[in-house]
């Protein structure tokens, strides 16, 4: 995957992919707590995830792979520590992380390499 725009649609899809499952999740399919939680909040810091790939915002990026490890941490714990509906969600949660991840580490790579050459 060296396409850089196949992956900065990668990383804007996850992202706003991973903000529509929080939302949903906490709202409708499996809240913490009956008629919806305030958790779904935590999908706003995604919408500015996907403005750091839409803009093509190296510090942003550089940023969000550091912030988006908070929900790879909150996935794999409730994956752990649920069961029924929030545990699939969890798993959803943590594949979608990792995308998004992978993809941005895979765009960034090449700039930073290409950022240290002209210095």
């Amino acid at each position: 995957m060296k396409n850089p725009s196949l992956l900065r649609w990668l990383m804007l899809a996850s992202s706003a992919a991973l903000a529509l499952e929080i939302i949903c999740w906490e709202l409708w399919l499996a809240p913490l707590r009956p008629g919806g939680s305030m958790l779904a909040l935590a999908a706003l810091p995604l919408v500015g995830m996907a403005l750091c790939a839409w803009r093509d915002s190296i510090y942003g990026l550089q940023l969000s792979c550091m912030m988006i490890l908070v929900y790879l941490a909150e996935g794999v714990v409730r994956a752990m520590t649920e069961k029924g509906a929030s545990q699939v969600l969890a798993g959803i949660e943590i594949i979608l992380v990792l995308v998004f991840f992978a993809a941005s580490l895979a765009y960034l790579h090449p700039l930073k390499r290409q950022a240290r050459a002209k210095v």
